[in-house]
This record gives structure tokens, C-alpha cells and sequence, in this order.
């Protein structure tokens, strides 16, 4: 009964909507800050004449715009607080989308001696006890949750150790970047922003290969129920056509100088 309902709901929010033409997604900052979103929405709006407005925040961020009205789709790598979106019934049709992994990277000195672990959680322990300087992103991203939990694992408490040689900026993915190149820190980091700015980074690659670096990124429409103001139609049709074969082929062949930043979760 509430799937007949959803799908009748679908048909008359479209028709309804103040944003007929345009979808808004609010999505993670590392779609935009790897020009992913720049490559690949483009090549619906040519199909099919939408207008794609993109609010970029860090997960948490983007799931609170979209419980306030501000976003149609939501594109998160954070699978706890989704969860609680989906289960508050804030969003529908809730699918994978796609994934790359995380890394650490840090100062060509690695004064914390990291270079070459395959252990994330080991590399900020012993980050932490050289009192290196290390960067986080600190804004409830999915990169700062999955920090939080490699800190966990590690058994440190970042805050509780003595020094400044922790720094938290509160920014995306791509500033923080930034800022730890200038610094000269180390930075849990998605790989597709850290290859999209290596060129412009004197940071290299020190920890990757961790199985618990995995980092997946999910799709879900803003529910059409609970948020009647929303273009549920062409928001629907854009999450298809994402996770149908040909948003998938195209999310598949965006790369950076040769290198595939996120691999197509077909499902």
C-alpha cells in the first residue's frame, strides 16, 4: 500500500513542483572536488534538457538540507547516517552508487614514519605519538566519521594528547587538502580529490590498502511523503539513470590523468 501510494505521490509532486526543470542534489564534497559532478551531470541535462543544481557539503550537512527541503537526491558516503534518514523516512529508493577507498598522505619526510603500512589505524597511532602535525577535516563528513573510527581502533584519543599538532579546519575535502600541503601534515583523504589536486600538492601517498579504507558512496530521494515540495519525478528519473548501465558506464570512464577515481556500483 505505501509503495501504490509513493508512486502516485511521485506522479503528483512532479507536476506540482516549483523546481519543475531543475533537480537539486546535495551531495558530499569530494563529487564536485574531483570534478566528478562536472563531468557527469552535464551529460544528463544534454539527454534530457534537467537542470542539475548541486549543494556540496559534508555528508551530515547534506542530509540536513535535505530533511529541511533543500535537495531532491542526496549522494553520501556516510551508511550510519543514512540509515537514520532512511529509517526517519526522509528518503526512498536508497541504492548503491559507487566506491573508491581512502588514504593517507602526508610529507615526503613522513617524520611519523608511516610510509608503506597497509594499517590505517597503526599510522595515526604512531602519527600521534610523534605529535606530527595532522590535519582533519572535523565537519561530520564521512571522512571525518571514518577517522573517528580509525582513531577508535587505534586506541588514541587525538584531543587528549598534549601539543598543537592537531589542527581541524571544519572545511570539505579539497580545502583541507589545501591547507594540510601548506602545512606540511598528514590528512586521512578520499582518493579522488587527493589525484584531482596532486599536481598542485607536495603531499604524497603514505598509507593505502587497508581493507577499511573501502568508500562507498550511496544514492537516495528525498521522500516525496514527508517532502511534498520537492520535483520527485525528475529527481526519480535522474537516480535511474545514475545507477541504470549508462550512468554507470559514464561514472566508470571519469578519469584524472589516466586514473579511474570512482569504480560503478552495479548492482
Amino acid at each position: 500500500m505505501r509503495l501504490v501510494l509513493l508512486a502516485a505521490t511521485l506522479a503528483l509532486t512532479g507536476s506540482l513542483s516549483a523546481r519543475a526543470g531543475t533537480v537539486t542534489i546535495a551531495a558530499t564534497t569530494s563529487l564536485q572536488d574531483s570534478g566528478l559532478f562536472a563531468y557527469l551531470l552535464p551529460k544528463y541535462t544534454a539527454l534530457t534538457g534537467t537542470k542539475i543544481d548541486v549543494v556540496s557539503r559534508a555528508s551530515a550537512q547534506a542530509l540536513l538540507v535535505a530533511e529541511h527541503d533543500g535537495a531532491d537526491l542526496v549522494v553520501v558516503n556516510e551508511p550510519d547516517a543514512l540509515t537514520r534518514f532512511v529509517d526517519q523516512r526522509h528518503g526512498v529508493y536508497r541504492r548503491r552508487l559507487m566506491a573508491n577507498d581512502f588514504l593517507i598522505a602526508g610529507p615526503r619526510s613522513d617524520p611519523a614514519k608511516v610510509a608503506r603500512t597497509k594499517d590505517g589505524a597503526a599510522a595515526l597511532r604512531a602519527i600521534a605519538q610523534a605529535r606530527a602535525p595532522y590535519v582533519s577535516r572535523a565537519d561530520n563528513s564521512g571522512t571525518h566519521t571514518k577517522e573517528q573510527k580509525l582513531w577508535a581502533r587505534a586506541g588514541i584519543n587525538p584531543k587528549a594528547r598534549t601539543g598543537n599538532w592537531l589542527r581541524e579546519t571544519g572545511l570539505g575535502m579539497g580545502d583541507t587538502l589545501e591547507i594540510a600541503d601548506k602545512l606540511g601534515a598528514y590528512i586521512l583523504t578520499d582518493r579522488a580529490t587527493f589525484v584531482a589536486r596532486r599536481n598542485r600538492l607536495k603531499l604524497d601517498v603514505l598509507v593505502e590498502g587497508d581493507p577499511d579504507f573501502y568508500n562507498p558512496y550511496e544514492i537516495v530521494m528525498v521522500s516525496p511523503l514527508r517532502h511534498p515540495r520537492g520535483n520527485a519525478e525528475e529527481a526519480k528519473a535522474l537516480l535511474d539513470w545514475l545507477t541504470g548501465k549508462d550512468g554507470q558506464a559514464a561514472i566508470g570512464d571519469f578519469k584524472v590523468d589516466g586514473t579511474v577515481l570512482f569504480h560503478p556500483s552495479v548492482e
